[in-house]
C-alpha cells in the first residue's frame, strides 16, 4: 500500500490546478466580453465563477474526508442518494464530459502545434469521405492521447512527473503574463479608456464582413446575459474535482484532498483574475473586427478570440504567436494528463460495483487501471474523429452543474443519514457556504434552460440515456 500512495499534497494541488488550466483562460474573454459588453461585467463574471468554484471546493472537502476512496464524486453521489444517481454521473462523465474534454483539449493541442508546424494544421485534410474528414490535427490529437495513456499505464510515478513539470510551467507562465502585463508593459491610456466604460453593458456581435451589431440590454437582459457569459468562466475553472477521483493514490487523503482542493482552486482563480486585469492593461476592451492590428481589434474582436496572443503581441510583437502557441501546447498537454490520469478511477469504481465492463476493475502489472485507460483512449479518439466533442460539451453544461448541485446537497443528506460518521474535515461555513453555492448554481441552470434550451435539453437527454444502460448492467450483474 505504501508504494501505491505515491502522490503527496503538492502533487494533489498541482492536479487540481493543472486540470483547471487548459486553453479557456487564453480565449474565452472575447466571447464573454461580447456577451456582456463592459470590462467590469467581464471581470465580475470571472469573480462569480471563482467564488462558486472555491465555495464548491470548500464543501467537497467534507465528502473527500468521509470517503477517501477512488471514484470521488461517483462515490459521493452513490452514498448520498443511490447507485443509480452515482451511475448517471459516471455515465455522463465517460460518454461526454471527460472523454469529450480529452478530445477537445487534444485537438486544441494539435491546433497550436499547427501554428509552429503547419503540417499539423486543421486545414491539412488527409482523407475526405463525403462530409467526413480526417485532418492532421485530429491524428496528432489522438497521438497525444495515446502518449499520455501509455505514460499513465506505465505507472503513476510517470504521470506525476508530467503533472509536476507541465503544471509548474503553466503556473509560472501565467504569472509571467501578469507581472509583465501589469508592471512592465501596461499601457495607462488603454487602462483609462477601459476604466471610462467599465460598467457599460450591451451585447455585441460581428458578421463575416466585420459589421458590428449592438443590442441594448435591460437590467433583466444584463442578468440573463451574465448567466450565459458565466459558461466561459465556469468551464475555464472546471475539472478541479478530478483530484477526488484518484484519492486512493494520495498520501493521507482525508487531509490532503480537502487542502489541495482549497489551495489549487484559490491559486488558479487568483491567477485568472489577475491575467484578465493584465489583458485590460494591454488591450482596449472594444475594438474593430476589420482592424489589422491586435490593439485595433481589442479584446472583444481578437483574432480567432485569441485574447492572450493579442495581449502578448503588445509586449513582444510578432513573436507572440510562437510564444503563445508553445504556452498553450504545454497547457493543454498538461491539462489532459490530469484528466487521463484521474478519470479512469471513476470507471474502475463503477466496474467494481458491477456497473461497467468487468475488466475495467483490474489493475495491470504496474498497479494502474490499464484496461480502463485504453477503453477511455478508444472512446476519446472516436470523439476526436467525430469532430462533435465541442457540441457535446455544450450540451452537458447544464448536466455538469446539476451534478455539482446534487453532490453538494448530498452533504446535507449525509449529515442526517450518517450523523456519527467520521468527518476529518467539515464543510467550511456549513450550512451557509454550501447553500449559497447551491442557490447560485440553480440560478445558473435555470438561466441556461431559459436562454439556451437547445443546449440544455440535449444534455438532459444524454444523462437520461444512462437509465436503461444502468438497468442493463444491473441485469447483467444479477445473471452472473
Amino acid at each position: 500500500m505504501k508504494e501505491k500512495k505515491s502522490l503527496n499534497l503538492l502533487d494533489a494541488t498541482l492536479i487540481v490546478s493543472g486540470s483547471m488550466i487548459g486553453s479557456g483562460i487564453f480565449i474565452v474573454a472575447a466571447d464573454m466580453g461580447r456577451t456582456v459588453g463592459g470590462p467590469g461585467w467581464m471581470l465580475l463574471l470571472w469573480l462569480i465563477a471563482g467564488v462558486m468554484t472555491i465555495f464548491a471546493a470548500l464543501s467537497y472537502g467534507e465528502l473527500a474526508g468521509m470517503f477517501p476512496h477512488a471514484g470521488g464524486q461517483y462515490v459521493y453521489l452513490k452514498e448520498a442518494y443511490d447507485p443509480l444517481i452515482g451511475f448517471l454521473y459516471g455515465w455522463t462523465l465517460f460518454a461526454v464530459v471527460q472523454s469529450g474534454t480529452i478530445a477537445a483539449v487534444a485537438v486544441a493541442f494539435a491546433k497550436y502545434t499547427g501554428v509552429l508546424f503547419p503540417v499539423f494544421s486543421e486545414s491539412h485534410v488527409l482523407l475526405t469521405l463525403g462530409t467526413f474528414k480526417i485532418t492532421a490535427a485530429q491524428l496528432l490529437g489522438i497521438f497525444s492521447i495515446f502518449i499520455l495513456t501509455s505514460i499513465n499505464a506505465s505507472g503513476i510515478k510517470y504521470g506525476k512527473i508530467i503533472v509536476r513539470i507541465f503544471t509548474s510551467t503553466k503556473l509560472i507562465s501565467l504569472l509571467g503574463i501578469i507581472i509583465l502585463g501589469l508592471l512592465f508593459f501596461r499601457n495607462p491610456e488603454v487602462w483609462n479608456l477601459n476604466l471610462a466604460h467599465f460598467w457599460d453593458y450591451g451585447k455585441y456581435a460581428a458578421d463575416e464582413n466585420g459589421k458590428i451589431t449592438f443590442t441594448a440590454l435591460t437590467t433583466f437582459g444584463l442578468i440573463t446575459a451574465m448567466g450565459v457569459g458565466l459558461v466561459g468562466s465556469l468551464f475555464s475553472s472546471d475539472a478541479w474535482n478530478n483530484v477526488t477521483f484518484i484519492a486512493a493514490e494520495i498520501e493521507n487523503p482525508k487531509r490532503s484532498i480537502p487542502l489541495s482542493l482549497f489551495f489549487g482552486t484559490v491559486i488558479v482563480i487568483g491567477l485568472y483574475l489577475l491575467v484578465n486585469f493584465a489583458y485590460l492593461n494591454l488591450l482596449p476592451f472594444y475594438g474593430d473586427p476589420n482592424s489589422i492590428t491586435a490593439a485595433g481589434k481589442g479584446i472583444m474582436f481578437a483574432e480567432k478570440d485569441r485574447v492572450a496572443t493579442a495581449a502578448v503581441t503588445q509586449m513582444f510583437g510578432g513573436s507572440a504567436v510562437i510564444i503563445m502557441a508553445l504556452l498553450i501546447m504545454v497547457s493543454t498537454f498538461g491539462c489532459n494528463n490530469g484528466i487521463v490520469l484521474s478519470s479512469v478511477r471513476v470507471y474502475q469504481a463503477m466496474a467494481k460495483d458491477g456497473l461497467f465492463f468487468s475488466k475495467m476493475k483490474e489493475n495491470n502489472k504496474n498497479g494502474e487501471p490499464g484496461y480502463a485507460l485504453w477503453v477511455q483512449f478508444i472512446w476519446a479518439s472516436l470523439l476526436c474523429f467525430s469532430g462533435k466533442y465541442g457540441d457535446l460539451l455544450d450540451y452537458v453544461i447544464f448536466a455538469v452543474m446539476l451534478f455539482y448541485i446534487l453532490t453538494i446537497y448530498g452533504i446535507f443528506i449525509l449529515r442526517k443519514k450518517n450523523p456519527d460518521a467520521e468527518r476529518p474535515y467539515k464543510a467550511f461555513g456549513y450550512p451557509v457556504v454550501p447553500a449559497i453555492y447551491i442557490l447560485m448554481a440553480i440560478a445558473f441552470c435555470v438561466n441556461i434552460l431559459y436562454m439556451k434550451p437547445e443546449n440544455s435539453f440535449p444534455g438532459l437527454i444524454i444523462v437520461l440515456l444512462g437509465v436503461p444502460v444502468y438497468y442493463y448492467w444491473k441485469k447483467k450483474q444479477a445473471a452472473v
